[in-house]
C-alpha cells in the first residue's frame, strides 16, 4: 500500500506533469515546438498516469467512494480538511486545460498527413493540399489536445494524492 509520503511524492510528480503540459501548451500556442510530439506526450503520460491512478485508488479505499451529499456544493466534492483555495486553484487549472483542449479542437481543420512530397489535411474523405507551415500548425494542435487531456488528469492526480496524504484522520484504513 502507498504511504502518505509516497502519495505526497506522487502528487509532486503529477504537479510536474501539470507544469510540463502547461509549459508545452503555451510554447505550442506561441508557435514553438521545444520537443518532438512523442517525447512531449510520452513524458507527460509518465508524469501523470501513476499519480492519478494512485490518487483514485487511495481515495476509493480511504473514503469508501462516498457519493456527494449535494451535487453543486464544493464541500460535497472536496474532503473537509482541504483548504478552499486549493480546491479553487485546482478547479481553475483544470478549466484552463479544458479551455486549451476546446481551442485546439476548434482550430483543427483536419487530420494532417504527408503523402509523398505533399502536405494534406484529410477531413471526411476530402483532401486539401496545404503548405508545410499549415501542416506543422495542425500537428501542433493535435499535440496540444493530447497535452491538455494529460494536464487535466495531472491536476486531478495532484489534488487527489495531496488530499488523501494530508488527511489527518485518527484511523487511516490501508495506509500507514
Amino acid at each position: 500500500m502507498i504511504t502518505r509520503r509516497g502519495l505526497l511524492g506522487l502528487s509532486g510528480v503529477c504537479a510536474a506533469g501539470v507544469l510540463w503540459s502547461a509549459g508545452l501548451i503555451v510554447a505550442l500556442a506561441a508557435g514553438a515546438r521545444p520537443v518532438i510530439t512523442p517525447i512531449a506526450v510520452g513524458f507527460a503520460a509518465v508524469l501523470t498516469v501513476p499519480g492519478f491512478a494512485a490518487g483514485i485508488l487511495a481515495n476509493r479505499r480511504g473514503y469508501q467512494t462516498r457519493q456527494p451529499r449535494r451535487l453543486w456544493s464544493l464541500a460535497s466534492w472536496v474532503p473537509p480538511h482541504v483548504p478552499v483555495w486549493a480546491a479553487i486553484a485546482a478547479a481553475l487549472t483544470f478549466a484552463g486545460f479544458w479551455l486549451a483542449l476546446v481551442l485546439a479542437f476548434v482550430a483543427l481543420d483536419g487530420s494532417p498527413q504527408r503523402t509523398g512530397d505533399r502536405y494534406v489535411l484529410v477531413d471526411h474523405d476530402r483532401e486539401v493540399v496545404v503548405d508545410e507551415a499549415t501542416y506543422e500548425r495542425q500537428l501542433d494542435h493535435e499535440t496540444q489536445i493530447s497535452l491538455a487531456v494529460l494536464g487535466a488528469f495531472a491536476v486531478g492526480g495532484t489534488f487527489l494524492c495531496a488530499a488523501r496524504a494530508t488527511d489527518h484522520e485518527e484511523v487511516w484504513p490501508g495506509l500507514p
